[in-house]
């Protein structure tokens, strides 16, 4: 396991301090580029109705792509995306042109997008009796990729948590792979705020338990689960499925009988060599959750007690039970693109990666999901910082990649895509910056200052570079630091992190804008913006420049 030496912290401020008395003048140029004017000009068209809420592979997605792509090109970032062929004109080829290649912005990406179709179908088998439930009134489902029909042991994997830092998994000891779990919503001691369970697993921030769930989805797939069972103990989901209450869709935005359309009403996933699907995910009613557990002697309150007071897993077979289900969906392929260019280094081999998601939640039945801050802020994050790495006249020591993501709204897709297919080779990528969320307040943040910097545990040194640059340019944030060992997440420098990447990501703020057709321009933080994309400037250009980013052993 890598680690830092204490005397390293002494030697990054001593290379900082030497740099910096060095090539003051290009972090002067730098900064100079970022401003309000180029911050909120860019932001004014990638947020605006014009891109009709960038929807993974919608026509407001490809809108945006292209003006991302035209912004790289004007700052004059190298094109890093897929090749591609020009074929010259029949007249030019009988007298001698060739064909050639160019490169491009565009590393284009086929997507599966799907939905469930009318056939859905799921029997429990328990003590020899055969119980057959019936869609939206016994279970709901949320299908893979293809039509499948399965049958299964059922495996109680309590919460389906897993906790690198704390050692807790839910996985260790029972075999998953190729079968259907039975999970409880939440984490040990969620129901209690008291408990010190509650105290050590509890996910810090607003939408924390949001990506949680969207964590546990991803720990599943990689186990191999082929179906998730969810089970809520004290609701009942059914009660959601019904048909006949007027009005019965009603929200701060919307309110009919009728359920809003939006992206949520397909999936996505990226076709491989082989057949690949996700596990599907099953939400019962009371009465069918009561069957799975029938004269199982799993007693679901005194479990969670128990695992909240010893703070251990305890996960089993659920005996003489077993599942058939079979599943209809509804597909097609579609196109979709990340956009990536590069400012090549002195040290063409080794590289630092900048991204955010340009997409967001699309446009439906007349409302259009803007995603100011989610994440159009993000990715004009990037674009300045682009236009300010450039901006120095100098060639950095290693490169530094530039990159919109497409499908992170859709689980990370683009980001997944680009570290299997990478510009360099993955491990001559050193660090990842991610950039989500970076234009809001929180509740509690009055003086429109508080932003966090989540890094990988162990680079401490980014703490120090970061306060040594808000003293010394007078940078007005309060930056909560938190080092972290997790590899997942619900954001785009997850993948990064599976492949042993450090990485450091900023985020400004969670409001009640999230996800909604509000996240509009007229809410966003500007200086705030402005700012977290300066230390962020500091930290690229100071560590595109340092001898080696490797942390010894």
């Amino acid at each position: 396991m890598k680690k830092k030496l204490p005397a390293l912290f002494a030697l990054f401020l001593s290379m900082l301090t030497i740099y910096a008395q060095n090539d003051s003048l290009a972090y002067e140029k730098g900064l100079e580029a970022i401003t309000h004017e180029a911050v909120k000009g860019q932001l004014d068209f990638l947020a605006s109705d014009w891109t009709e809420g960038r929807g993974t592979g919608m026509r407001g997605e490809f809108i945006a792509g292209d003006y991302i792509a035209s912004i790289f090109g004007v700052y004059g970032l190298k094109p890093a995306g897929d090749m591609e062929w020009f074929y010259p004109p029949w007249e030019e080829r009988q007298q001698g042109a060739k064909p050639y290649q160019y490169g491009t912005y565009f590393q284009n990406i086929t997507m599966l997008k799907y939905k469930a179709g009318e056939e859905q179908v799921f029997h429990l088998m328990s003590g020899g009796k055969k119980f057959t439930f019936d869609y939206h009134t016994d279970f709901s489902l949320s299908p893979g990729s293809i039509a499948q029909e399965l049958e299964s042991e059922l495996v109680f994997v309590g919460y389906g948590y897993v906790n690198e830092d704390e050692k807790y998994d839910d996985f260790k000891g029972v075999d998953v792979e190729g079968k259907v779990i039975v999970r409880l919503g939440g984490y040990p001691g969620h129901n209690d705020t008291s408990s010190d369970a509650y105290k050590k697993f509890h996910p810090e921030g607003r939408y924390a338990e949001y990506y949680l769930g969207r964590e546990k989805n991803e720990i599943a797939g990689d186990k191999g689960v082929s179906g998730i069972i969810d089970i809520y103990p004290g609701s009942d989901r059914s009660s959601s499925w019904v048909s006949n209450v007027p009005f019965r869709y009603d929200s701060d935005h919307y309110e009919g009988t009728e359920k809003q359309r939006t992206i949520h009403e397909y999936s996505y996933s990226i076709p491989g060599d082989s057949i690949s699907t996700r596990p599907l995910r099953i939400s019962l009613s009371k009465g069918a959750g009561f069957e799975v557990f029938r004269g199982s002697n799993i007693n679901i309150e005194a479990w969670e007690l128990d695992v909240q007071e010893r703070m251990k897993p305890d996960s089993r077979i659920i005996k003489n039970k077993s599942v058939y289900v079979k599943t209809s969906v509804d597909s097609e392929l579609v196109r979709c693109r990340n956009v990536v260019g590069i400012i090549e280094g002195k040290d063409t081999t080794e590289a630092i990666i900048i991204g955010a998601h340009y997409d967001h939640l699309g446009m439906f039945d007349g409302y259009i999901w803007n995603g100011a801050d989610d994440n159009a802020s993000g990715t004009v994050g990037v674009m300045t910082l682009a236009r300010a790495c450039l901006a120095t006249g100098e060639k950095p020591e290693r490169s530094i990649i530039f990159a919109a993501w497409t499908g992170e709204e859709r689980g990370l897709l683009g980001s997944r895509y680009f570290v299997e297919h990478p510009y360099l080779p993955i491990e001559d990528i050193k660090f990842c910056l991610n950039y989500d969320m970076i234009s809001r307040d929180s509740e509690d943040d009055s003086l429109g200052i508080q932003c966090r910097m989540t890094y990988t545990a162990g680079h401490d040194f980014l703490e120090e570079i970061s306060f040594h640059f808000l003293d010394q340019y007078k940078i007005d944030l309060d930056i909560t630091m938190r080092p972290s060992m997790n590899k997942g997440g619900g954001s785009d420098h997850s993948p990064f992190a599976r492949k042993d990447i450090p990485f450091f990501y900023y985020m400004a703020g969670w409001h009640d804008e999230y996800h909604t057709p509000k996240d509009e321009i007229k809410l966003v933080n500007y200086q705030k913006m402005a700012d977290i994309i300066r230390i962020g400037f500091l930290n690229i250009w100071t560590m595109s420049n340092m001898e080696s980013l490797d942390i010894e052993e």
